[in-house]
């Protein structure tokens, strides 16, 4: 029945021969538009992915500054060894043996900074309970039993794509008891019940920043899915997110597949009365294109009140849309400093600074909206992109990404913004960037006199390129209200328009990706593990950025050409 679906649909696609016909028309291309169009693609769909910005990409572009690369929204990547989900995914996309991952320190791929205290995450379940159990003897015991219902859950998660016919889903409160149990209870409320020690609750809550919520607020699930994810460490792709969207991209090419960049989609043609379908869309040039199917890679609010007409849409999902909450914003601190990082103390961890272990406390200051209060920022996410991806290293020059989360409401002066910027807004922005400055300042007291470029992202900056509503990072808040469930779904009321991204199935690269490959899966009748097939042929190369003994000779020789290049054009400018 399901290959039968998929066959009809490459039978349809070759009798179209209309220039603005396709199958499926996908707005947005972010890792979740890219998924879906490529597994639509492979089965034979003439499919077109349209893009607003002059790149692909969405979060996980890559731009530069000065022949600098910076990836906004990729700052690493989770399960990506032999047989894990990531690494399932880019395998069964077709795009592994086009992308390289570097390791991050394994000892220490999280840096907790909180309060004065520093303390190391290392990869693997087992050396978290060992290296804290060894720091704090007399929580060894709550150490191991709290990991273990983290595992516990995250394998529950895992089975649940997996649950196929009437008996199995009978089975499910069975097989997902733990994950059932706590699916109810805020992540404080559950370490609590495991851990007395501020301090070691906040180290391992410190990945709240990777879903945006206190551990109050947060669902624990949701948390444990998070700390699953990287439950093997942290790796980061060489070439940065642009290389996964350039792999991605190539791939959906292969397979006959259009994306187009700088055109953006203004509305989703609709026709009927009663029942709405989704026919087309229009571009802001005036164009309008026709597709069997439209895929928004947008986020709900955007698509169901700006792309159509909110006359088109029921009074339920008016309702839903006016309760749904969108996760926070950011700032992003992007720069390029001439000096040894590495003789400042930064590796290839990330760092999480906190100014104390009572992380709600921390999230609640940053959510105020006097941001210019405070002389430096409650909390910040500090990496070097440089040491996690040495390739794109110079021999002189570093690039540091620095992130802090915001309330929207401080940029409300600002939400009408144009292209060229307001004197004001531009004043404003230089004195976050000094605040964000003298908060990495806290990590590097001298890297003020290193810095020779500086650029900061807003939630204007959001908003302008990526088009998320209120510059929002992880589409839809990630409460216990609108995750599993609760969630927006990938086919939505309107016949023929379906969902994918960060606000469907799960954030994340890994996690847009997948859902990309749901919605696909909903569009040709089949299952997510029909599309993301096991490839014998695919293989992701993963490197150490620690260690550069086991570099390939292709690895060697970038290193090599980027160095020279510089040394080039020292020359000529001396």
């Amino acid at each position: 029945m399901e290959k039968k679906a998929i066959q009809s649909t490459k039978k349809n696609s070759e009798s179209s021969d209309q220039t603005n016909q396709y199958d499926t028309i996908i707005i947005g291309s972010g890792a979740g538009g890219l998924s879906a169009a490529i597994c639509l693609a492979r089965e034979g769909q003439k499919v077109l992915v349209l893009e607003q910005h002059d790149v692909p990409g969405g979060w996980c572009h890559s731009f530069y500054i000065d022949g600098y690369r910076f990836t906004p929204g990729v700052h690493y990547i989770g399960l990506l060894n032999e047989g894990e989900s990531t690494n399932n995914l880019y395998k069964g996309l077709g795009i592994a043996n086009d992308i390289a991952f570097f390791r991050m320190n394994p000892k220490a791929y999280e840096h907790c900074w909180i309060g004065n205290h520093r303390i190391d995450m290392p990869a693997g379940y087992k050396n978290i309970e060992e290296a804290l159990g060894n720091q704090f003897p007399e929580e060894k015991k709550g150490i191991t039993s709290y990991l273990k219902l983290v595992s516990d859950v995250c394998y529950e998660l895992s089975l649940i794509p997996k649950v196929r016919g009437f008996w199995a889903h009978l089975t499910i409160p069975f097989r997902t008891k733990n994950m059932g149990k706590y699916s109810i209870f805020s992540l404080r409320k559950v370490i609590k019940k495991h851990i007395k020690n501020p301090l070691v609750r906040a180290v391992l809550n410190i990945q709240i920043g990777d879903h945006g919520l206190p551990p109050s607020r947060a669902s624990f699930p949701l948390h444990a899915a998070v700390m699953g994810h990287y439950s093997s460490g942290g790796y980061y792709p060489a070439g940065g997110g642009g290389a996964l969207v350039k792999a991605m991209t190539k791939t959906l090419k292969k397979h006959d597949g259009l994306i187009k960049t700088n055109k953006k989609v203004t509305k989703i043609l609709l026709e009927g009365t009663k029942k709405k379908k989704a026919i087309g869309v229009a571009l802001e040039n005036g164009l309008h294109l026709y597709a069997k199917q439209i895929i928004s890679n947008a986020d709900p609010t955007k698509t169901f009140k700006d792309l159509i007409d909110s006359k088109h849409i029921s009074k339920k999902l008016h309702k839903k849309l006016a309760k749904t909450k969108y996760s926070c914003t950011s700032l992003m601190l992007f720069l390029v400093v001439d000096m040894d990082v590495k003789k400042a103390g930064l590796d290839s961890g990330n760092i999480w600074m906190m100014e104390q272990e009572n992380l709600d406390a921390v999230f609640e200051d940053t959510q105020k909206k006097d941001i210019l209060s405070g002389n430096t920022f409650p909390g910040m996410f500090l990496s070097c992109t440089t040491l996690k991806d040495p390739i794109s290293f110079d021999g002189r020059y570093h690039t540091l990404e620095a992130i802090t989360y915001i309330n929207y409401e401080a940029f409300s002066d600002y939400k009408n913004e144009a292209a060229i910027r307001s004197k004001k807004y531009l004043a404003f922005k230089e004195q976050l960037t000094e605040k964000m400055i003298r908060t990495v300042e806290k990590v590097i007291p001298n890297i003020r006199d290193g810095i020779v470029q500086k650029e900061l992202g807003t939630p204007i900056t959001n908003e302008y390129y990526i088009n998320s509503t209120n510059g929002c990072v992880y589409g839809t808040e990630k409460n216990k209200w609108q995750i599993g469930p609760f969630s927006y779904k990938a086919k939505c009321e309107i016949e023929n328009l379906y969902l994918c991204g960060a606000s469907v199935l799960s954030h994340g690269v890994a996690g847009a990706g997948y859902s990309g490959v749901e919605t696909a899966a909903k569009i040709l009748n089949c299952r997510q593990e029909d599309l993301i097939r096991e490839d014998s042929s695919q293989h992701i190369q993963i490197f150490d950025a620690e260690d550069t003994i086991a570099y390939p000779d292709w690895m060697l020789k970038k290193i090599k050409v980027k160095r020279d290049k510089l040394i080039a054009s020292e020359k000529l400018t001396s």
